[in-house]
């Protein structure tokens, strides 16, 4: 029993019609899915990807109102950068240029975690990071035809997420010992220490970086904030089985909750960051046609039967 990789990862949005103008109109990904948040269907779901929402492409949003005047406070206990993975030098190159063009403020191409990147933030402060992958690691997705960014430069997937914590070593121990992780370097750095964890093959769309920082103050989220990161497991045996070896590892953790698009147990990790185990299936062309992906509101089965209601509490996007 092995995690695949990253499944995706949630963030928060307040504006959620500039959240999809940028990820669709500046990052090229495509809205394979405009749905609402099961847990609070005043609030969209908004899911971004390759063609069709491939396991390891997708970045999601939850549209939270309600916190536009809390901006998102780092520190420790949280998900604090998203790697997107684009194929090489090229590309990253390519997309230096077109933030400029887009006033999108960036760093510039820099080595500092092993692999080329472009550091810069969406418009709500959300750390991301563009990385070369080399065509290694997890197979990465296959742009949007139909996306503004030629196919030879487009994002393909998540391509690892920087945990910030207090303390490095019960998070450690939750990626090697409950998760199957390998530790794969440690460097002591000013303020703290920095590993690198893989999991399955490795490299791009498999890999955490662990920052500890002990002298940092506790994360509080907000705008531009990630609420959760989800890890793959291929099917619901093994997915039950995870539910089992987390829960006897004594991390509290839900049962299976149906997210009718794949199926999702949750737990927080000691450092405080909330995990999450999805399945790779049933996939975003359940009750689309993949040639038409978000563009509608699409409700699980459970919901459909609310769907006036609910849609008369949404702005429409």
């Amino acid at each position: 029993m092995e995690l695949g990789g990253l499944h995706h990862l949630t963030a928060v949005t307040t504006e959620a019609g500039k959240n999809v103008e940028f990820y669709t109109g500046v990052l090229g990904m495509r809205l394979v899915k405009k749905t609402v948040n099961q847990d609070d269907v005043s609030a969209y779901h908004l899911f971004y990807g390759d063609e069709v929402g491939n396991p390891g492409t997708e970045i999601t949003f939850f549209d939270w109102p309600h916190l536009r005047v809390a901006k998102n406070h780092p520190g420790t206990g949280e998900v604090s950068t998203t790697e997107l993975r684009v194929p090489d030098r090229a590309a990253l190159e390519w997309w230096a240029g077109r933030l400029e063009e887009a006033g999108v403020p960036h760093a510039g191409i820099q080595n500092g975690t092993g692999r080329p990147h472009l550091d810069f933030q969406d418009p709500e402060g959300q750390r991301l990071r563009l990385s070369e992958d080399r065509g290694e690691g997890t197979r990465g997705g296959v742009p949007w035809d139909a996306s503004a960014v030629p196919e030879e430069y487009g994002i393909r997937g998540l391509g690892s997420v920087d945990l910030t914590v207090r303390e490095l070593e019960p998070t450690e121990w939750t990626l090697t010992e409950a998760l199957g992780f390998r530790k794969m370097d440690e460097q002591k750095e000013s303020g703290g220490r920095t590993a690198t964890f893989e999991v399955g093959p490795g490299g791009p769309g498999a890999t955490v970086r662990v920052l500890e920082r002990p002298g940092a103050g506790l994360a509080h989220l907000g705008r531009g904030g990630v609420h959760h990161v989800a890890f793959r497991t291929p099917d619901d045996e093994e997915h039950a089985r995870w539910r089992e070896k987390i829960r006897a590892m004594g991390l509290g953790v839900t049962p299976q909750i149906d997210r009718f698009y794949f199926r999702s147990i949750y737990f927080r990790e000691p450092g405080g960051i909330l995990f999450e185990i999805a399945t790779d299936g049933p996939g975003f062309a359940t009750d689309e046609d993949p040639a038409h992906l978000g563009e509608r509101l699409s409700l699980p089965p459970f919901l459909e039967g609310r769907r006036e209601e609910i849609e008369s509490r949404l702005t429409p996007v």
